[in-house]
């Protein structure tokens, strides 16, 4: 007759064999369910500006502030496996050593949580559909649904060269990195895979970063996010 102790080991080596295999099916289950997302960015304007980009900084250099509307429906991102999304805008353009590869940069990023993750304080909250905030009321929009016009960068950026005016050849790409609750991380991609279909659209048309100009402070605010306490670990 078995003892207490080895009871307890076999229906726990038990539990967990079964817990494996769910999770195995489930994260498997996520490659044949459809996907087709889809996004426009298109850029609202650009400012490159002579100084101190971040309090921190210590020396003066070329920096640019960049503005953007952004539709994008990522809706079929979202399913029972879907955890959360980081979603971010990078800007892409020629390095000056063309041995060098592009140089890129977030400019805005979110958190786009699924309807069954908690709710914690660095998840986007989408303004609502007036523009004005929409803390604390229910999303206008399904998870994965985004509209934003005009929308003001988080992070300007700079060039390790310090030199941004007149650099051609830059584009705004949207990426994404879906975080499920079990299994593999995937990021976004241009190409189909079998049911999942790559983005479509998702860049800026080709700009070119415009020459140093004085502005006023008011114009290079950037946007301190959607998140409901941002700044504090995730």
């Amino acid at each position: 007759m078995h003892s207490a102790l080895v009871r307890v080991q076999n229906v726990f080596g038990f539990f967990t064999t079964v817990a494996f295999v769910v999770a195995t099916i489930v994260a498997l289950s996520v490659v044949v369910t459809p996907q087709a997302p889809s996004a426009s960015v298109k850029l609202r304007n650009v400012q490159v500006v002579r100084g101190r980009p971040h309090y921190y900084s210590t020396k003066r250099e070329e920096y640019a502030h960049i503005k953007f509307d952004l539709d994008a429906d990522l809706t079929s991102l979202f399913n029972w496996n879907t955890k959360q999304v980081f979603l971010y805008l990078t800007a892409t353009y020629p390095s000056l050593d063309p041995r060098e590869p592009p140089s890129q940069a977030i400019i805005w990023d979110a958190v786009l949580p699924s309807l069954s993750a908690p709710l914690h304080h660095n998840q986007y909250i989408h303004p609502a559909k007036n523009g004005k905030a929409s803390k604390g009321k229910k999303a206008p929009y399904p998870p994965g649904e985004i509209h934003l016009a005009a929308q003001r960068p988080k992070y300007q950026i700079t060039d390790f060269s310090g030199k941004l005016q007149n650099r051609t050849d830059a584009v705004l790409e949207l990426g994404w990195n879906v975080q499920p609750w079990v299994g593999a991380l995937t990021w976004v991609n241009y190409q189909d895979f079998g049911v999942w279909k790559g983005l479509n659209g998702g860049k800026s048309k080709v700009f070119q970063f415009p020459e140093i100009r004085k502005r006023k402070e008011a114009d290079l605010k950037t946007e301190k996010g959607g998140e409901g306490n941002r700044g504090k670990p995730a």
